[in-house]
Formats: C-alpha cells, sequence, structure tokens
C-alpha cells in the first residue's frame, strides 16, 4: 500500500503526505496537487500508521469539496477505513451537536433550518412586534440576528435550561421573538452551528477532553478562507494532540469581504511549512505571468509556481480602441480557436463584475456561438434589466400586459391584491387592456403611475431612448429602491443597459433609433430560445471561476477601476487592492494552455473618467506578452495617475457635491440595530461607525440609518 500512496506525488507532495506529528502549514500554490496532498496524507494515516479513521477530522469549505475528496479516499484505503468526518465545519458541528447538544436539554433529532425556515421564523417574528415586512426588511431583520448572536450571550439568556422568555421580551427584543420561536422546534440555524458547539467546549470540560482526545489528527483545506470562528473552532479542537494540518494558499483568498482572514494562515505558528510550487495546469508562459503580478502583494507567502509542461503560446494582451472593438476581438479569436479544433466548451471569459457579461453577449449572439453564464443569469434576464425593459415597452404600447403586470408595484405603490383583481375583472369584462382598465377605474392610488408613463409617452417624442429610460428610472423611485437596497451589482447592471443604449444611437441616425427600433432589436437578446443541451462557452465572474480550470481562458474588461474594482479599493485601501491583485492570480492560473488578457479604451462608468489599462496589466513585465493594437504611452501615464488617485481616495469633486445628512456625534437610528450614535466616518462622509445602546459598533452606509426623533 505504500507504494501505491506515494505513486505520482513528488518530492514535496510526499513531505506532506509524512509530515503528520505537529502543526504542518503546507502553502499550496494554484494547480499544485492540494488535493492529492490531502488525500494522500489520509492514507498515509490509515494504511501505513494505522490511524483509526474514528479519530481522524479531515474539514473542507463545501459539500462538493468533501464529496470529492471522499471520492478519492475511498479508492485509497481499505473498504470502511474512513467515517463521514471528512466533511464541512457546519457539518462536524452537526456531527458534534448529534452527539452533545443533549446538555442544553436539546433532543439529538434536533432542526436544522436552511435559509427559508428561518426566513418563516423572522417573518412571524416582525409580526408579532408590529414591525414592517418587506423582503428587504426581512433579510436586514436577519442580519441583525446574527450580528445579536456574534456578541454571544443569547445561549445562556435564551436557550439552557430553564430559560424564560416572556412575551414582553417576545414583543421588545427580536432575538428574543426569533430564538423562542426556534426553542418550540428544538431548532438551530446555521449561526447556531458554530456558537453551540463553542459553548459546549467551553462550558463543559468532559466533553471538550472527549472530542480533543478523540480527534488524533486534524486536516483543514483552503484554510486561507477560515475566519475567526473556523480558525478558533480547529484550534481548540487540536489542543491536546496539537496534530493541526492547514492547508492553503493567501495568493487565492479572495473572500475576505464574508469574513475570510488570510492572515491568519500566513500568521499561523507552525513547527514545519511545506511549500508546494510545482504546477501541473499551466504553461510556463502563464505562469510567468501570475507569478510577475502576485509579487506586488505583501500579505502572502513568498512563492514562485513552475511547471516541467512545454512553453506553450504566448500570453496576449490585446487593446482595443472601443469596447466593440474589444468584444469582436474576442469573438474572432474564439472562432480561431473552434476551426483549430478546440472544443467550445474548453473556452471560459472571466469578468470582475457580472454587468460586463452584458457586450460580451451581445456579441456571441451576433456571431451564433452558444454560452451559458455559469453561476449567473444572462444579462437580459436579470430581473432589473426586465424591469426597465418592461418600463419603455409600456411606454410604447400601454397594450403590452405582460410588462403591466411585472411593473405596476415595482417600486411598491400600495395598489393591493384586491384592487389589482378588480383592474383584471374589468379590462376582461370589457375587452380592454390593463392599463386602460387602470386608467377607467380613476382611482388616485392609480394616479401617479397612469402620470409616469403619460409624462413618458410625452417625453419619447423628442427625446433619445436613454434620456427617456434613465427619466423612467428616477421619476418611478426605482433607483432609489435598488440604491436604498444597497445592491451595487443591480446598479451597476442599470448604468450598464444605459450605457448600451447610448452606443446604440451613437452609431445609428435619430431616426434609426427610435423607442420602437430599439424595442425590437433588443428582442433579439432576450428571447429565451437557445439551446441548453449542446456544449457552450463558459462567461463568469472570476469568484465563479475559483477551482476550475479551462484550456483557454479570457480576462476581460482589464481597466483601472473596473478590475481592479473602485469600490474595493475605497473600501478596503491597501487591502482592497491586495484582494483584487489575488483575484488577478486567480483569472491567470484558471488558464492551462493559452490566456488572453483584453481592455479598451471608452468611457468608464465606474471612475467617470475616460478608461486607462489596469494596474495589473503595467505590472507584467512587457516581454512576457504579446501585446495586439496599439497603446499610446499617455494611456500608460493614465494608468498610473489614476491608480494613484484611486489609492488616495482623492474624489475631491464627488466629495464637494456630496452633501452628508449626518456628522460625527450625530443619535441615529437603524431599521435592525436600534439607536445609537455616530462615532466616526469616512473621508467622504458615505459610511459611518455607529455605536449602538448594545454596546454594538458598526460601520454603516448613510442609505440604512436615519436621524432619531428626540425628546
Amino acid at each position: 500500500m505504500t507504494r501505491d500512496i506515494f505513486q505520482d506525488l513528488n518530492t514535496r507532495q510526499r513531505e506532506a503526505v509524512q509530515a503528520t506529528e505537529g502543526r504542518i502549514r503546507v502553502v499550496a500554490g494554484a494547480g499544485t496537487g492540494k488535493t492529492k496532498a490531502l488525500t494522500h496524507r489520509y492514507a498515509y494515516l490509515v494504511n501505513v500508521l494505522g490511524i483509526d479513521p474514528a479519530n481522524i477530522l479531515c474539514l473542507t469549505f463545501t459539500n462538493k469539496a468533501a464529496a470529492e475528496m471522499r471520492t478519492r479516499i475511498a479508492d485509497m484505503v481499505h473498504s470502511g477505513d474512513y467515517n463521514d468526518f471528512v466533511c464541512t465545519l457546519h457539518g462536524f458541528c452537526v456531527k458534534f451537536l448529534r452527539k452533545e447538544i443533549y446538555r442544553l436539554g436539546f433532543p439529538k433529532s434536533f432542526t436544522v433550518l436552511d435559509e427559508e425556515d428561518s426566513k418563516a421564523i423572522a417573518k412571524q417574528t416582525m409580526d408579532e412586534m408590529g414591525l414592517k415586512r418587506t423582503e428587504k426588511t426581512v433579510k436586514q431583520f436577519l442580519e441583525g440576528i446574527g450580528a445579536d448572536k456574534a456578541l454571544n450571550g443569547y445561549i445562556q439568556t435564551y436557550m439552557l435550561p430553564g430559560s424564560v422568555i416572556s412575551d414582553q421580551m417576545r414583543q421588545t427584543s427580536r432575538l428574543a421573538g426569533y430564538v423562542s420561536r426556534q426553542m418550540k422546534n428544538y431548532a438551530l440555524d446555521f449561526d447556531d452551528l458554530m456558537n453551540v458547539t463553542k459553548y459546549i467546549l467551553d462550558h463543559f470540560p468532559d466533553a471538550a477532553d472527549h472530542w480533543q482526545t478523540q480527534l488524533n489528527y486534524i486536516m483543514v483545506d483552503e484554510a486561507q478562507d477560515c475566519n475567526l470562528d473556523d480558525w478558533d473552532l480547529v484550534e481548540r479542537l487540536s489542543a491536546k494532540h496539537r496534530n493541526l494540518f492547514v492547508v492553503g494558499d493567501p495568493d487565492q483568498a479572495i473572500y475576505q469581504w464574508r469574513g475570510a482572514r488570510p492572515d491568519l494562515f500566513v500568521q499561523f505558528a507552525a513547527d514545519q511549512t511545506i511549500i508546494l510550487d510545482e504546477n501541473y495546469r499551466s504553461t510556463p508562459r502563464i505562469l510567468d505571468v501570475a507569478n510577475c503580478v502576485i509579487a506586488n502583494n505583501q500579505n502572502r507567502i513568498p512563492k514562485d509556481l513552475f511547471t516541467r509542461k512545454a512553453e506553450g503560446r504566448a500570453v496576449v494582451h490585446f487593446h482595443g480602441k472601443s469596447e466593440s472593438e474589444e468584444t469582436d476581438w474576442i469573438v474572432s479569436q474564439i472562432q480561431n480557436l473552434l476551426k483549430g479544433g478546440a472544443r467550445v466548451n474548453d473556452i471560459a471569459i472571466l469578468y470582475r463584475s457580472s454587468y460586463q457579461s452584458r457586450a460580451l453577449e451581445q456579441a456571441l449572439l451576433n456571431a451564433r456561438l452558444e454560452y451559458t453564464i455559469l453561476g449567473g443569469t444572462r444579462f437580459f434576464e436579470r430581473k432589473e434589466i426586465k424591469d426597465a425593459l418592461s418600463y419603455l415597452r409600456l411606454v410604447l404600447n400601454q397594450d403590452d400586459d405582460l410588462s403591466f403586470e411585472r411593473i405596476i408595484n415595482v417600486p411598491s405603490r400600495k395598489l393591493g391584491r384586491k384592487f389589482l383583481d378588480q383592474v383584471r375583472l374589468t379590462a376582461s369584462e370589457r375587452g380592454i387592456s390593463l392599463y386602460s382598465a387602470l386608467e377607467l377605474g380613476a382611482d388616485s392610488k392609480a394616479q401617479p403611475f397612469i402620470g409616469l408613463i403619460e409624462d413618458a409617452r410625452q417625453y419619447a417624442r423628442d427625446h433619445r431612448v436613454s434620456d427617456l429610460l434613465n427619466r423612467l428610472l428616477d421619476r418611478s423611485g426605482y433607483k432609489k429602491m435598488v440604491r436604498e437596497d444597497q445592491d451595487e451589482d443591480r446598479l451597476e447592471n442599470l448604468d450598464e443597459l444605459l450605457s448600451s443604449i447610448r452606443f446604440y444611437e451613437s452609431v445609428r441616425t435619430p431616426e434609426e433609433s427610435t423607442l420602437a427600433d430599439y424595442l425590437q432589436d433588443i428582442a433579439l437578446y432576450t428571447n429565451d430560445d437557445h439551446r441548453k443541451d449542446v456544449p457552450t462557452l463558459k462567461l463568469m465572474t472570476i469568484h465563479q471561476a475559483k477551482g476550475l480550470e479551462f484550456p483557454y481562458v479570457f480576462v476581460v474588461g482589464l481597466s483601472e477601476g473596473i478590475f481592479p474594482n473602485l469600490r474595493s479599493i475605497r473600501e478596503g485601501k491597501k487591502a482592497g487592492e491586495e484582494e483584487e491583485r489575488r483575484l488577478m492570480y486567480v483569472a491567470v492560473t484558471r488558464a492551462e494552455n493559452a490566456l488572453f488578457l483584453t481592455e479598451s479604451e471608452g468611457y468608464n462608468l465606474s471612475t467617470k473618467t475616460n478608461k486607462y489599462p489596469s494596474r495589473f496589466l503595467a505590472e507584467i513585465k512587457r516581454n512576457l506578452v504579446v501585446t495586439e493594437g496599439f497603446i499610446p504611452e499617455e494611456l500608460w501615464r493614465g494608468t498610473r495617475n489614476l491608480s494613484h488617485v484611486l489609492d488616495q481616495e482623492d474624489f475631491t469633486a464627488e466629495r464637494a457635491s456630496y452633501q452628508s445628512p449626518f456628522q460625527v456625534g450625530d443619535t441615529v437610528t437603524h431599521p435592525v440595530f436600534g439607536e445609537g450614535v455616530i462615532v466616526g466616518a469616512n473621508r467622504d462622509f458615505t459610511s459611518f461607525e455607529v455605536k449602538f445602546d448594545s454596546g454594538a459598533v458598526r460601520t454603516l452606509r448613510a442609505g440604512f440609518l436615519s436621524q432619531a426623533d428626540l425628546p
């Protein structure tokens, strides 16, 4: 069995497999076979050292990764020589609690709440408290429950045997109301799984001793993505034997925005560090580009990936004079790859933000190339885009009942179900459209909507489609609704739609770009006749691409402020820039055989300036790429100047035009956290640090706060 375990392992993988004792850190670069090292180490512990699988805990981050690991382990060990301790962190917590939660008076058959269950409990609690309930407020309410639980203390107060939650507590405390409903069904939500596990380990020494004794060896995959609670749990469980094996790559840490702490992996107190740096995926030319970019990060463990593969094709950087030239070039390269024998599903197009798919989708559809948006929705099928186009369609044709139904209450106009049922009945009885029936009713509640559409009809006669849509989104309150939801992706999608309409108008005469012309032409992109049973190109954000690999990869839209993302740098400063650079590293290392990097000139909606090549392109040594398209030196100067501005967050004009509604010292209220005092603000006074009566301090955007009603 030993020969089989070491078969096909390189020297450092073998070193990792045999490093069984103490605190071991394995820095596993992209494509270096970390899963192979993990599974072979498990087999080595069982087959060679004779460790009982019941004494090994192997943790991953997703159920898919856990299933893959179990499958690989099953192929290497004797039948039955592995167990269900190959699982996710929260999966382990469930297994732990099935055995230990009796200590809190719960049955071992307690219920685990999924997202919809949690929403249902939140709605019931909000109703009892007399709180306004919409999809947005329910989401905010649950975020508040999570924040309350993070402060701890709730388990002792509400969940231990003998705890009493009075009617008054339920009506005045959201946490009391929510947890009381959980307790009726002995149910735990996602946050509880970790919190209750840690509570039992803290308060029941015999339980802690039992599990720390049982788990001789603990392995953690993707450790750079662990948050503080994850690290705390694995450190507690490994405290007795100290056999903690963590595998990760700080250069691929792209989830800090959801709590990951790659710095804890970098600072991990290891008895031994092993670096896996032989890449089995990409060609040397691709790895040279990846190494060149990531070397500019500081919060990392230095390494340079290398490979024994043939040198391969040169990495290409294409610079277009316009976005359409960029997408046309991408399409032509794809067509050349297909003519050369590449399979369509071997090709992936990666971008930083989902709105960037719009121009690509239109170019691919024009070229009749089938594509799939991986982990997302086609641009013209996204809710906000369909809503916006429905406003335009109803302005053009008041008989369009589908568009009417879609937007009549979006944003909410307080037109209830009974009222709309009566409108439908009138339309059916008289054989007229829903809009005509609404006009016929002449109800005062409906007048603002009728006025909106009639104003737009008049406006459309002598104004461009882009101006008309902008007016509709503003006057309907649709943009305000999305902005208040703090949904940046949807705002970016709406901006991209407006930008695409302006481009449509720029290449046509006014007579050829009427509202009717535009809606007729756009129907090509909004129909749903694409086939789903054929091989397709893959389009996705870089976050969606993590863990995947493709023979041919296009990384597109590499303009300063787009990638790296403006919002990430403004909010995260240097840490934000480093996370964006890690995203670039992840994107580049998805490519096996060929890598294409593209960007173009034009106007940048993010920075409100001309587009300049990304700083990440400037960081690549010129001899490592072949450049197609002439790039004037002033564009590279623009890159340097704009990146400096973004890094310094020097948006003087924007700040001067923005009047903040709050100042430090103001008393404010938040719909979930309650009342508090502003104790700090960012430089442009759009985000504020608020200290709440509970003692918690939160950084919140202005749209979520309101002035407190003081006596």
